[in-house]
């Protein structure tokens, strides 16, 4: 099992555990109120959400992580495409930032 492979199927895993939150808005919000443990940004997010969400994240002290594009991360959650998604336990967090690094 490659990289890639082991961090989109643990991501499955927690969004099927419900510890996982999709979408721009909701996202910033997660991180807002602190709830987010890290943050999964796709390479290919635009300019303004980029800056948007990894400024938050920085503000904040979320950890953040980029992945290759919106189409791995939203399948990995059983979405289209997905630009920005949050993990809220931190177990799932500490796991995945492993694998990205």
């Amino acid at each position: 099992m490659n990289n890639e492979q082991q961090w989109t199927s643990l991501l499955g895993l927690a969004n099927r555990a419900r510890k996982v939150i999709s979408g721009e808005e909701l996202v910033v919000k997660e991180v807002r109120q602190r709830r987010a443990k890290l943050v999964l940004l796709s390479q290919d997010a635009s300019a303004n959400t980029m800056k948007k969400v990894t400024d938050k994240c920085n503000f904040y002290q979320v950890p953040f992580r980029k992945v290759d594009n919106r189409y791995i991360l939203g399948q990995s959650i059983g979405k289209e495409a997905r630009v920005v998604v949050a993990v809220n336990d931190a177990g799932f967090a500490a796991k995945l930032k492993n694998l990205l690094d």
